[in-house]
């Protein structure tokens, strides 16, 4: 017999993630991998070419399963890399650091053939660029690079809305601006769950009656969607592009093109809160397994190597 699996976990309590962590655990024990949990990187240190955690080497661990978007900090972030040269991760942080970056996600997709909004990144004193640019699309959208929950969005309408943005994007002491084509669409979208290359489920969110922005943390709702084989297609495609275990492709339809494209590419998607499985949205068991599965196979992996 070979020696006994050990992974650590980090994964979100709120919105019916703790409950989701036990159920991760419970099938990882039976298939005699043990889980050591909570391990948040904000009370990690490195030294010596270890990183520890109550006295745990981390860096003998045969894989670290990070899942939790609103408690990252900078710091963890920047041993989530050195971990990442040691032991495997889902996802691995070069997909991570990926998927946070919006102009970087759509640039990689665009190069794969993948669409997405068009998009401008141009030099914080670039002005005349982003000048010609709203004369070109009539709306864009500013978008910081790394945000998340719709927050910094800015729709942008006119020259003189961008004339009145200016002053207060540059006492952000930004390097680069990251500017997108607004999309004429439906306010609704279409979030789809992927999960090693394969489809879990999907699901529909809708703007609110004030806003444009379709995020619940904007004021968007959750409501049952089926998605077709294409918009099925594009997410897995998008997934592979940008190297991720685990994502929640975000696809609208743009009304004047009459395409689907892709807005962002998630690296930790929720999974359904207990309200919404309510609702009906039925893929955390699917999800779960396919977890699970992942994580046997590549610990099983690591320990060949």
């Amino acid at each position: 017999m070979g020696r006994k699996r050990t992974i650590g976990m980090w994964l979100y309590s709120n919105g019916g993630g703790e409950a989701i962590g036990k159920r991760i655990i419970k099938k990882l024990k039976e298939r005699e991998i043990d889980v050591i949990d909570n391990i948040n990187l904000r009370n990690a240190t490195a030294k010596n070419g270890d990183i520890f955690h109550n006295n745990i080497k981390l860096n003998e661990l045969d894989l670290f399963f990070s899942y939790n978007a609103g408690e990252q900090t900078q710091y963890q972030v920047y041993l989530y890399k050195a971990l990442n040269y040691s032991i495997p991760m889902i996802n691995s942080y070069e997909a991570f650091s990926l998927t946070e970056d919006k102009f970087h996600t759509a640039h990689v997709l665009r190069q794969n053939g993948i669409l997405t909004p068009d998009y401008r990144l141009c030099h914080r004193d670039d002005t005349e660029e982003l000048r010609k640019t709203i004369k070109k699309w009539d709306k864009m959208v500013y978008k910081p690079t790394d945000g998340w929950g719709g927050v910094g969005l800015t729709k942008i309408e006119s020259e003189a809305n961008l004339d009145m943005l200016m002053p207060f994007l540059n006492q952000m002491d930004l390097r680069y601006f990251y500017v997108e084509r607004f999309v004429k669409y439906d306010n609704t979208d279409f979030r789809v769950d992927i999960v090693d290359g394969e489809f879990i489920g999907c699901y529909g969110r809708k703007a609110g009656s004030s806003d444009w922005r379709t995020n619940i943390t904007s004021g968007g709702s959750v409501f049952l969607r089926e998605p077709n084989d294409e918009i099925i297609d594009i997410a897995k495609r998008a997934s592979k592009v940008c190297g991720t275990d685990i994502a929640g492709i975000d696809i609208i339809y743009d009304l004047e093109k009459e395409e689907y494209v892709v807005l962002e590419v998630n690296g930790i998607p929720a999974f359904a809160t207990p309200e919404q499985e309510k609702m009906g949205l039925d893929f955390n068991n699917k999800k779960i397994d396919l977890i699970v599965d992942m994580i046997d196979r590549k610990t099983k992996n690591s320990i060949k190597k």
